[in-house]
């Protein structure tokens, strides 16, 4: 016979998933998080037993499965450059629909959030591992002007993951005039939207040494 607590773990974890943006890990509660599950606080200590531990669970089930699809997607077959164009296109698209979290979780570690700073400790450099290895294969392979990889990545992130942290916030927050919503929208947080930034910015990598020393 099934335990009735089986699978409780996992709906307290979706919860936590649509809660975690608008309350960080200070205001997601055990009474609102159990409240939204329809799980009694008694069961989330069996599962759980504290806050911290649940939170540190949580965001790293977040992260686990954003970092598994950018993996499969850097282990793609083609050469360096598609692999980095499509692993960054992802990117973008994985900050468009996590962005919110991220974002609450930049914040709540600037605050002092003490699972929030062990979850930036461990997990920060992972995804900037997996590009910054991309964008080094692709020099190598002569694909892209040879230059600091950390340079090289900030020069990427700027025009692939910024728009994708502000632009929604911006948005969300009232700050965008009316008359911009829909192109950037459409523009900017748009799939074609991505692509078409990660193609310029590639295409601006191509450029030779000397180009670049004569600009």
């Amino acid at each position: 016979m099934a335990r009735p607590s089986q699978q409780l773990d996992q709906v307290l974890l979706q919860s936590g998933r649509t809660l975690f943006a608008a309350h960080g890990c200070d205001g997601l509660s055990l009474r609102l998080l159990c409240e939204h599950a329809g799980v009694n606080v008694g069961m989330f200590h069996y599962h759980f037993r504290t806050k911290d531990i649940f939170l540190t669970q949580l965001l790293q089930t977040m992260y686990d499965d954003m970092f598994m699809q950018l993996q499969a997607e850097a282990a793609h077959a083609g050469t360096p450059t598609q692999r980095l164009r499509q692993s960054l296109c992802l990117l973008g698209r994985l900050l468009r629909e996590h962005g919110a979290w991220i974002g609450r979780v930049w914040s709540d570690a600037n605050r002092g959030e003490a699972v929030a700073r062990q979850f930036m400790e461990k997990n920060g450099v992972r995804h900037v591992q997996l590009i910054i290895m991309l964008v080094i294969e692709a020099m190598q392979a002569g694909e892209i002007a040879p230059a600091a990889p950390m340079h090289v990545l900030s020069f990427l992130m700027g025009s692939v993951a910024a728009p994708m942290l502000i632009a929604p916030r911006a948005l969300e927050m009232g700050f965008v005039p009316a008359s911009f919503q829909e192109a950037l929208t459409n523009d900017v947080l748009s799939d074609q939207g991505i692509a078409d930034r990660v193609n310029r910015a590639l295409f601006a990598l191509k450029a030779s040494k000397q180009e670049i020393n004569h600009v």
